[in-house]
C-alpha cells in the first residue's frame, strides 16, 4: 500500500479514513461508517435530496454539475427499474483520485450508492472501476461481500425492509466509456460509444430505466455530507463551490501525491506550498489543471482558485482534478503530440471529426516535432483543433481539441521554433513510442 502524504492545508472530509484500516468493515463502522445510510433510511428521499442541495456538492468527475439536482431530476414514478452508476472508469490522464478511495475507503462508495439509491427509489446499484484498476476490484469486491454478510445489502438491510443490491464491474481499458452513455453501453454488454442526448439518463438510462450516474468522489462525499450536514459542508469550500475536493498533484513538484483541500483553494499556493514547490529549483513553465483535457496555463496565469466558476474565468477548467506541472525543460510540442497520441489511440471512431480530427492533429504534429513541418502547419493544427469543437456526439472530441488550441496559442512562439529548425538536435519520435504503454 502506498504511503500517504499530507500537509495542514488540507481539511479532510472524504479522506479522512485514509490510512486507518476502513477497508476492514468493522473498522468502517467503528469510524461512523454506514451511520448516514440508517439516517438515510429513517428521513427519507426528499431529506436526502435537501441536504444534497444544500451541500453545494458538483459532479467530481469534471462536468461540476450540482448532484443535488442531478437526483431530484429523476422521475418519482416509473414503470422501469431505476438504477444508481458509480463511474469509476478514471482514465484521464494525470488523474489518480479515485484510485486511492478505493483502496483505502470502499465503504464509502458502497455506501454513498445506498444513499443515492434511496433518494431515486432505486433498488440496485453498479460500480463500474476502470479496466486497468483489476486490482483495486477485488478490495471493492471484498468490501460488498462484508456489507451483505453484515446485512447492510440484500433484502431488508439493517432490519428496515428496505432492499438494495449492488453490482461491481470493471471496463475493457477503454477511455471512452469513461463518458456516462458509452458506459451504460458498456455496462449493457455492448460496444462502448456514446449515445445521442437527449433522452438524458435521468429519465431513459441503463436498460432503459431513469438512471442516476455519479463519478466515484462524488457518491463516496454523500455519507460525510448527510452526517456533517449540507450547509456545514457548503461552508468547508467557495461559493456556489461547496465542500473539499481531492487534487492529485503530479509532474515536477517536490511533494506529489493526491490531497484534499477545500474548493477555491489558491492553485499557485497548491503547487508551491503544498506540493513543495518545483523540483529541484527549476522554473515552472506550465500546468494543466484538472487532468489532459483541461486547456495549459502559463506560469503567470496560476493565482487562481481552485473551483468550477473561477477556473472556467480563467480561460481553462477545473476537470477531474488532476494538476500536471510542468518545469521550464519540457517540450510543450511534444507534450501536445503525446496529448492528441492518447486521444487519436482513445477515440471509439464513431462520429467523423473526433476520428478524422484527431488523427490529422496527430500527424500534424508529429511532422512539425520530427523537424518536417512548415509554418502552415501551426495553423493547420489551431484549425482542425477549433473545427472539432462542439461538433462531436460525446465530448472526447472536445477534450482533444481545447488543449490542443491552448497549447498552440500559448506556445505559439515555440511551435514555430520546431519549424524553422531552432529547437536542434530534436530527437526522432515514432506514434509507437508516444502512444507506450496505451
Amino acid at each position: 500500500m502506498p504511503s500517504l502524504v499530507s500537509h495542514p492545508d488540507e481539511v479532510k472530509v472524504v479522506s479522512r479514513r485514509f490510512g486507518m484500516g476502513a477497508t476492514d468493515i468493522d473498522k468502517y463502522v467503528e469510524l461512523d461508517g454506514y451511520k448516514a445510510v440508517q439516517q438515510a433510511i429513517a428521513k427519507g428521499p426528499e431529506w436526502i435530496i435537501t441536504e444534497m442541495k444544500a451541500s453545494g456538492l458538483r459532479g467530481r468527475g469534471g462536468a461540476g454539475f450540482p448532484t443535488g439536482m442531478k437526483w431530484s431530476f429523476v422521475p418519482k414514478q416509473s414503470e422501469k427499474p431505476k438504477y444508481v452508476l458509480v463511474n469509476g472508469d478514471e482514465s484521464e490522464p494525470g488523474t489518480c483520485k479515485d484510485h486511492v478511495l478505493f483502496l483505502h475507503d470502499p465503504h464509502a462508495v458502497i455506501e454513498g450508492t445506498m444513499i443515492a439509491g434511496l433518494a431515486i427509489g432505486s433498488k440496485l446499484g453498479f460500480i463500474y472501476l476502470r479496466g486497468e484498476y483489476r486490482y483495486l476490484l477485488k478490495i471493492v469486491e471484498r468490501a460488498v461481500a462484508d456489507a451483505y454478510a453484515k446485512g447492510f445489502l440484500g433484502k431488508n438491510i439493517f432490519g428496515t425492509g428496505v432492499d438494495f443490491d449492488i453490482i461491481t464491474q470493471t471496463g475493457a481499458g477503454a477511455y471512452e466509456v469513461g463518458e456516462e452513455s458509452a458506459l451504460m453501453e458498456s455496462l449493457e454488454g455492448k460496444r462502448g460509444v456514446p449515445r445521442i442526448k437527449p433522452p438524458f439518463p435521468a429519465v431513459v438510462g441503463l436498460y432503459g430505466g431513469p438512471t442516476v450516474i455519479n463519478n466515484a468522489e462524488t457518491i463516496a462525499n454523500a455519507p460525510h455530507i448527510l452526517l456533517m450536514g449540507g450547509e456545514a459542508y457548503a461552508k468547508l469550500g467557495s461559493e456556489r463551490n461547496g465542500g473539499t475536493r481531492l487534487f492529485g498533484i503530479s509532474g515536477h513538484v517536490e511533494r506529489p501525491g493526491v490531497y484534499e483541500l477545500p474548493m477555491g483553494y489558491n492553485l499557485k499556493r497548491a503547487i508551491y506550498e503544498v506540493a513543495g514547490g518545483i523540483k529541484d529549483g527549476k522554473k515552472l513553465k506550465a500546468v494543466v489543471p484538472g487532468g489532459s483535457s483541461c486547456p495549459v496555463m502559463t506560469a503567470d496565469e496560476i493565482d487562481v482558485g481552485l473551483d468550477f466558476d473561477q477556473m472556467g474565468k480563467a480561460g481553462t477548467m477545473l476537470g477531474s482534478g488532476g494538476i500536471v506541472v510542468l518545469d521550464e525543460s519540457v517540450s510543450i510540442v511534444e507534450f501536445a503530440l503525446r496529448t492528441i497520441a492518447f486521444y487519436q489511440h482513445e477515440s471509439c471512431g464513431w462520429c467523423i471529426p473526433c476520428r478524422e480530427g484527431t488523427d490529422w492533429i496527430k500527424k500534424t504534429l508529429t511532422r512539425v516535432y520530427n523537424g518536417g513541418g512548415n509554418k502552415k502547419d501551426v495553423d493547420n493544427v489551431q484549425y482542425l483543433a477549433e473545427n472539432m469543437l462542439g461538433r462531436t456526439f460525446c465530448p472526447l472530441g472536445d477534450a482533444a481539441a481545447m488543449p490542443t488550441i491552448a497549447f498552440v496559442k500559448k506556445f505559439r512562439k515555440e511551435f514555430e521554433d520546431y519549424v524553422e529548425g531552432h529547437k536542434a538536435g530534436t530527437p526522432i519520435i515514432t506514434v509507437e513510442q508516444l502512444v507506450g504503454a496505451h
